[in-house]
C-alpha cells in the first residue's frame, strides 16, 4: 500500500545530504580538482548544494545550468554544420576537467526528428569519450514530471529517490558498502563463466563473456545503483530478445522492442511503439548495431519501472543489454556514439544461465 503524502512512512528528500554523498562518495573530490556539475534549472537546489560541498573540499567546481528543452532545441534548430560537428574549444574544456557530475532533471520531452537526434549524438561521440576517461557520476533530481512518469505524487517520488539512494540511512556510504559486498559474491560466480544465456517469453539469446571483466556498480558512477555488468564479446550475441520494460530514447518512448542478433550484430529490429526511433538509433553508426554491455539488476528496493533508466536498469530480477559503446574497464572494445540500455524482466518466468547452469530463475538468484 502506498503511504499518504503526509505519512511518516514517507522519507524526506534532503538535497544537502544528497550533495554530500555525491561529493564524498561518488566524486571523491580532492583539493584542486576541476569538476563539472551539469543539470537543469529545476535541479538548482541540488546543484547549489553540490557546488558548495565541492568548494568546502577545496575543489574547483564548474557549474552549468541547462534550461528546459535545451538539447531538444539544439537537435531541432541547429544548422547542418553545428549538428554534425563540435567546436574544438569544447574538447579542450573537457580535457581540462578532472571529473564530471550530471544531474538528470526529467522534464516533458519535445518530439524531435529521430534522424537529427541520432546525428547530433554521433557528432559528439568524441566528447563523450573524453568525459568517460575521467571520473564521472550520474544522478537524478526528483521533479514533478519524473514523479508523474512513475505514477507517484512528488512527495512519494522524493521518498522513493531518498530510499533508493540510502539517504534515509544514518550512514549511506556504509549501506553502499553492503551492496558492494553482496555483488562481489555474484561476480565471483560470473567471472569464470564463458557463456551467458537469457531465456524468457519472446527471448532466447546467448552471449560470450569469457575473459571479460565484471564491474561492481556500487553507486559511485550511478547514484542510485545496484547492478553488475560486463562487455560481451562483440561478435558473440546469437538469438532473439524482447525488451519488456518501456525505454526512452531522445524523449520518445519505445515499447516492446525485439532484436534478432547474428554473429553479434542486430539483423532484425521491430517495436510495438517507437520503431522509427529504434531504427534511427541503430543507424547512428556501425557500432550501434552491436552490444556494449550486459547488465544484471540486483536492487530489490526498486520493484516497478519508473520510466527512468537510472532506476529501471537496477530493478532486481531484470537484465539489460546496451546497444553501442562499451565501458573499457570491462574489456569491451565496441565504439559508438550510442549507449542505450534496454531492459527485460525475468521475474515473470525468465531464466539466466551461466555455462548451462541456471543461476537465476524467475528473478531470484539460486
Amino acid at each position: 500500500m502506498t503511504p499518504e503524502p503526509n505519512s511518516p512512512e514517507l522519507a524526506s528528500y534532503d538535497p544537502t545530504k544528497h550533495a554530500e554523498l555525491l561529493a564524498d562518495y561518488c566524486l571523491y573530490a580532492a583539493p584542486g580538482e576541476r569538476l563539472m556539475v551539469t543539470g537543469g534549472v529545476e535541479a538548482s537546489p541540488l546543484l547549489r548544494e553540490v557546488t558548495r560541498a565541492l568548494l568546502t573540499r577545496g575543489a574547483r567546481p564548474v557549474t552549468r545550468l541547462e534550461y528546459p528543452g535545451q538539447m531538444d532545441d539544439l537537435a531541432e534548430l541547429a544548422s547542418d554544420d553545428v549538428l554534425g560537428s563540435f567546436h574544438p574549444a569544447e574538447a579542450t574544456d573537457f580535457e581540462a576537467l578532472d571529473g564530471s557530475l550530471r544531474v538528470l532533471t526529467p522534464e516533458q520531452p519535445v518530439k524531435v526528428d529521430a534522424a537529427r537526434r541520432a546525428r547530433l549524438t554521433a557528432s559528439r561521440a568524441e566528447l563523450a569519450g573524453i568525459r568517460a576517461r575521467k571520473k564521472w557520476s550520474l544522478t537524478l533530481y526528483p521533479t514533478a514530471y519524473a514523479a508523474a512518469q512513475a505514477s507517484m505524487s512528488l512527495p512519494e517520488f522524493e521518498s522513493f529517490v531518498t530510499r533508493a539512494m540510502f539517504l534515509d540511512r544514518p550512514d549511506p556510504v556504509a549501506a553502499w558498502g553492503e551492496v558492494r559486498a553482496m555483488q562481489a559474491t555474484l561476480i565471483e560466480r560470473l567471472r569464470v563463466a564463458d557463456t551467458v544465456r537469457i531465456e524468457a517469453p519472446g527471448t532466447d539469446i546467448s552471449l560470450r563473456v569469457g575473459g571479460r571483466t565484471w564491474a561492481n556498480s556500487d553507486g559511485k558512477r550511478n547514484m542510485p545503483s545496484g547492478e553488475v555488468f560486463t562487455g560481451p564479446i562483440e561478435d558473440s550475441a546469437e538469438g532473439v530478445i524482447t525488451f519488456t520494460v518501456p525505454a526512452q530514447y531522445g524523449g520518445t518512448t519505445v515499447r516492446g522492442a525485439r532484436l534478432v542478433f547474428r554473429a553479434g550484430q542486430v539483423v532484425e529490429a521491430t517495436a510495438d511503439e517507437g520503431e522509427d526511433v529504434l531504427r534511427a538509433a541503430l543507424a547512428t553508426d556501425p557500432g550501434a548495431r552491436r552490444l556494449g554491455e550486459l547488465g544484471i539488476g540486483t536492487n530489490s528496493g526498486i520493484q516497478t519501472p519508473t520510466g527512468n533508466i537510472l532506476f529501471d536498469e537496477k530493478i532486481g530480477g531484470t537484465v539489460h543489454l546496451a546497444l553501442g559503446r562499451s565501458y573499457p574497464e570491462t574489456g569491451g572494445v565496441n565504439t559508438s556514439a550510442v549507449h542505450w540500455d534496454l531492459i527485460t524482466d525475468l521475474r515473470g518466468g525468465g531464466r539466466l544461465s551461466a555455462d548451462g547452469e541456471v543461476i537465476q530463475e524467475g528473478g531470484q538468484f539460486l
